[in-house]
């Protein structure tokens, strides 16, 4: 029987306390950016309220774009692969590809931290070209590319009678951005039903599908 030596033990607590140090850090990060502002933020503040040295920073991360840039992929990566896994369910009619990919939107962004990220990205991006460039990058291509492929699919299908979908397949995503906005504006005025309206949205992505009738 295979027994753990003490030195195992020590580096298996060590890179136990190391990881912990770069979650506390990214966590600090994020609330910082979010209170702050990617200018005005600073690795001081997200240090201290870390509770780590300045310098540990540096250890996981090199400079403030870098640790910006790993919050945004550590929130918006385990969604990507969860619509690449949605989208690739061949079998599955793309109505309810659809239904699928707005649920995890909805579960998965608005109103958990991810919300805050993409919020950042939005107000963030266009003062900082490139942290636009790096979410277009990182996460703008990648997800067209999976809508892209899926209205492909649909059309070979007969599912759509357009290929308006394929061609702009930013339309899937518009009334997602719209929720995002809308909640941090103007919920506090008047809450929108983003069931409602994403429903009513794939509704008009596949109007012409369902005139014709499901295959």
């Amino acid at each position: 029987m295979m027994t753990v030596s003490t030195q195992e033990k020590r580096v298996g607590r060590r890179q136990q306390a190391s990881e912990e140090r770069k979650l506390a850090i990214l966590r600090a990060g994020l609330e910082v950016f979010a209170a702050r502002g990617f200018a005005a933020a600073r690795l001081e503040d997200v240090a201290e309220k870390a509770g780590v040295a300045k310098g540990t920073i540096y250890l996981f991360f090199h400079d403030k774009e870098d640790l910006f840039e790993q919050i945004v992929l550590g929130a918006i990566r385990p969604v990507l692969v969860m619509i690449a896994k949605a989208a690739a369910a061949a079998d599955t009619p793309t109505d309810v590809i659809l239904e699928r990919l707005f649920d995890l939107f909805r579960a998965e962004v608005l109103g958990t931290w991810r919300q805050q990220v993409l919020r950042l990205v939005i107000t963030e991006g266009a003062r900082f070209p490139r942290i636009a460039e790096f979410y277009h990058r990182e996460v703008i291509v990648k997800g067209l590319a999976i809508i892209r492929h899926l209205a492909q699919r649909a059309l070979a299908r007969g599912e759509l009678q357009s290929d308006s979908i394929a061609r702009f397949p930013q339309l899937v995503f518009a009334p997602l951005l719209l929720a995002l906005i809308w909640e941090g504006l103007f919920s506090a005025i008047e809450p929108l039903d983003v069931e409602g309206l994403l429903t009513a949205h794939r509704e008009l992505l596949l109007g012409g599908w369902r005139r014709g009738g499901r295959p």
